[in-house]
């Protein structure tokens, strides 16, 4: 499990992240040593690997100015399962909504989800073989017994007779070339598809938690008898539908689920944002909505400090699950988030404000530039998009200009902004602007479009 790990020095993490996230630094530096920690305990003396908590974050900053972006990343370089959820969609146990159990289940179920692909793919060499064998029985069945046929030579005389058997079998193999090649794509064939019939299950009378039900849905269609159901589709189409199915036949889902919870127990990660949302400030008194706020931040503590939880694949425990909790503090701070939930993320970091000079970074440098995302869609329609450095700097200027006279809403501006720039062309392709055209964004094109977003402000009210 840690192999993929051993590479991943925190300055290679730090590098990983350049690839997408502008600036930022301080909380790329923690978020490397965070995952870089997990490889250390996992490879410590056994009797103090349990005792190596991680240490979680929280990061304090604006919308906008990456913190989503910065967990998220982390977990696909580290191929870790990933679970973002927003804090106040929780509420204190006995309301109606959410508990925050529900995030450790999702967890478990991505994690499920990402050993059963990988285990798939070191199947699907079997998988195809055994779905090439379903279309070949459905193009050409099998001839079992023995049986005399004679076969014409090209002049005409007849060659040594052959058993049907044989002659089958080769008619079989040539097809299946044919079908490898992709010359039958377009053939239609009828398939059998296994259908579990399970029906929905409802509870009358007294309440029953979300994994009870799970798990009687679940024993319920397992009672419930497999039944086929035939349909008529396309070689091509086939091969998709029975390579699925033809895997996970072939996978223990047993073992799958195994792996899945070690797999989340040890690299799991959970983004919890809008934290602040449930913060409440100790300055204005007790009472009201702030018995639920201080509620749901004492459910959240068990989890956070380490508990089993039950899901319908088995029981999880969170120790070691990293926390990535966020919020933008602009209301309440975070000392408003009661003592032993504070304690247990040690590790604050606060995101600067995104600067002109970041913007113009963000359009221009990351693999997932907006600019490089216009011109790889412009390019599908033949059509070569290009932007001059002065029209990327114009644009950062007016996103940053309205993002002062507005809502700060970071880096989301610049998708507003470009849409608003680039709308007309894409609206005109291919109809007006055929392929083969050649388009240049420059800095006074960027400022006859834009320039009365900042001037307007009865207008720039209604940008998101």
């Amino acid at each position: 499990m840690t192999e993929h790990l051993d590479r991943l020095t925190p300055r290679q993490i730090v590098f990983e992240l350049d690839q997408y996230i502008i600036g930022q630094n301080d909380a790329k530096r923690n978020v490397a040593i965070a995952l870089r920690n997990r490889w250390r305990r996992m490879n410590s003396p056994a009797d103090i690997q349990k005792e190596i908590i991680p240490n979680n974050i929280l990061m304090i900053g604006a919308t906008g100015v990456g913190k989503t972006e910065i967990a998220r990343r982390l977990a696909k370089i580290a191929d870790a399962p990933f679970v973002k959820v927003e804090a106040s969609k929780f509420t204190e146990v006995g309301y109606v909504g959410r508990d925050v159990e529900s995030m450790v289940r999702d967890l478990v179920e991505q994690a499920v989800g990402m050993v059963r692909t990988q285990k798939k793919e070191e199947v699907k060499i079997k998988a195809e073989q055994a779905v090439e064998d379903i279309i070949l029985d459905a193009l050409i069945p099998p001839v079992h017994g023995a049986g005399v046929a004679k076969v014409k030579n090209d002049n005409g005389s007849d060659e040594m007779p052959e058993d049907d058997a044989e002659l089958n079998q080769r008619t079989r193999e040539r097809f299946r070339e044919k079908i490898r090649n992709g010359e039958l794509d377009n053939r239609k064939i009828e398939i059998e598809i296994q259908q579990n019939q399970a029906p929905s299950v409802g509870m009358i009378g007294g309440s029953v938690d979300d994994v009870s039900m799970m798990n009687i849905q679940e024993m319920i269609g397992n009672m419930m008898p497999r039944r086929g159901k035939k349909r008529k589709v396309t070689v091509e189409e086939a091969r998709k539908i029975l390579l699925d199915e033809e895997a996970l036949k072939l996978i223990d889902m047993d073992e799958v689920k195994m792996e899945a919870i070690r797999k989340a127990e040890n690299l799991g990660i959970i983004f919890i944002d809008e934290i602040d949302k449930v913060a409440s400030s100790r300055s204005g008194g007790g009472g009201g909505p702030d018995v639920s706020r201080e509620g749901v931040q004492r459910d959240l503590l068990p989890i956070v400090e380490g508990s089993a939880v039950n899901t319908k694949h088995g029981v999880i425990n969170t120790d070691h699950i990293l926390f990535v909790a966020a919020g933008a503090f602009h209301v309440s701070k975070p000392s408003d988030l009661i003592p032993e939930l504070q304690g247990r993320f040690p590790i604050r970091v606060e995101l600067s404000s995104l600067t002109e000079s970041d913007f113009y970074q963000i359009l221009k440098t990351p693999k997932n530039a907006l600019t490089k995302q216009y011109v790889a869609m412009m390019e599908a329609e033949g059509v070569k998009l290009e932007f001059e450095d002065g029209a990327i700097k114009e644009i950062a200027k007016i996103a940053f200009e309205v993002n002062g006279e507005v809502e700060n809403i970071g880096a989301r501006r610049l998708q507003t902004v470009m849409s608003l720039l680039l709308n007309d062309f894409m609206f005109d392709i291919p109809d007006v602007i055929g392929p083969d055209s050649n388009l240049k964004v420059t800095a006074d094109m960027v400022h006859e479009k834009l320039s009365h977003l900042v001037k307007n402000r009865d207008l720039s009210q209604y940008i998101l």
